[in-house]
């Protein structure tokens, strides 16, 4: 954590040790004639935006709010007037000069700006003189969709600031402003026990959404095993959530265990060392279950291409025995067309009306005939019998 200064005035009443640049005075422009309007109608004002950039902005002495400024400039006056201060400024999606002002009022390092005016940044830890940069990945399971939704959070902590810039819904930074209010005696201890806040915060909001994969899990092996067309895509899906959230928690172990390893270089308070044991142990116990989520994805996926193949083979094993059977139907109805066929062509070659026909004026004619059907008959259905067509 940032080493803390000093917090005794000197005699000039001032802070030893750390200080933050002061702007210079602003100097009047030389004085210019007003320009002469153009002529014709006037440009209407170009629409301002609703969105508020500055969610919350104190000053604490003690652990305690003294302060509530409108705009930062008026929380930077509050801060320079209170030389045992603490500012806590929580944005959401500033604008660029919003940001540039608390670089050049707090010395913020201009990379760490970058990164969180860009946002869409991993999980990460970095020290830029006395200031330290936090990334953080907040997440957050919504019932009706099913699905879980990322934000993203992007801390400055300095000797007598925290500035928290928000890039999405979670987490909900009012609430833990509000649950250190409401225990001044750790506030007290600075930026460093906010920050730990911050991040109790963010991990024990995985759990719900631990909760909610789980259940989601709970229904798919349910879906695979009853052969549920779409179940293939909320794998797919829930699997995709599932790589998010293992980018977002993997590398928190890594930064708590770096801010641990600081305890003893900075003086971090015994109790703010408990508080952040504690937070890591969240941490570990969330990553090794988003691991085996993966795994048990992963296996589910495995398992519903296999139930998918063995359905696959079993609609072919009943086309080829349905067409097998349609097959011998049809033998057997061309055999019988072919025995049908043989009188036929016996009864019309007898039946044409040919006056030099030899057998028209023969006595044995027509028990001839007969005979002739009946023997070709019985000579095909031999024939196609050993042949297992009938």
């Amino acid at each position: 954590m940032p080493e803390r200064p000093d917090r005794r005035p000197s005699p000039s009443g001032k802070r030893p040790g750390w200080r933050r640049p002061t702007p210079p005075p602003a100097t009047s422009p030389p004085a210019t004639p007003p320009a002469s309007p153009p002529a014709g109608p006037k440009p209407a004002p170009a629409p301002r935006p609703n969105h508020r950039s500055v969610i919350d902005s104190a000053v604490y002495r003690d652990g305690r709010r003294i302060a509530s400024p409108a705009t930062l400039a008026e929380t930077f006056r509050q801060l320079r007037d209170q030389p045992d201060g603490m500012a806590w400024i929580g944005l959401h999606r500033p604008t660029e000069p919003e940001l540039h002002s608390l670089a050049a009022e707090f010395n913020l390092h201009e990379l760490a700006v970058e990164d969180a005016l860009e946002a869409h940044q991993r999980p990460k830890l970095e020290r830029y003189g006395d200031t330290l940069f936090v990334v953080l990945r907040a997440a957050r399971y919504l019932d009706a969709p099913e699905e879980v939704e990322f934000g993203e959070l992007h801390i400055f902590v300095g000797p007598d600031f925290l500035i928290t810039v928000r890039h999405g819904a979670a987490p909900d930074l009012s609430a833990v402003r509000r649950r250190m209010e409401e225990t001044p005696e750790l506030l007290s201890l600075g930026p460093e026990a906010a920050l730990y806040a911050i991040l109790d915060a963010v991990v024990d909001g995985y759990a719900p959404v631990v909760a909610g994969v789980q259940n989601d899990m709970d229904e798919i092996e349910t879906e695979v095993f009853r052969g549920e067309p779409e179940v293939s895509r909320r794998i797919y899906e829930l699997s995709r959530e599932m790589v998010e959230f293992q980018r977002a928690t993997r590398p928190l172990v890594g930064m708590l265990h770096g801010l641990m390893a600081g305890f003893a270089k900075y003086g971090t308070d015994e109790e703010l060392q408990r508080y952040l044991r504690d937070v890591a142990d969240h941490v570990t116990h969330t990553s090794e279950r988003v691991d085996g989520f993966r795994q048990a994805l992963t296996d589910i996926l495995t398992v519903n291409a296999t139930l998918v193949s063995q359905q696959q083979n079993a609609e072919m094993r009943a086309l080829a025995e349905a067409g097998f059977e349609q097959n011998e139907e049809i033998k057997k109805i061309s055999a019988w067309a072919a025995i049908l066929f043989a009188p036929t062509l016996v009864g019309t070659i007898y039946g044409m009306n040919f006056e030099a026909m030899p057998e028209l004026r023969w006595a044995l004619g027509y028990p001839f005939a007969v005979a002739l059907m009946a023997a070709v008959c019985i000579s095909l259905y031999l024939i196609f019998k050993r042949r297992d067509w009938l």
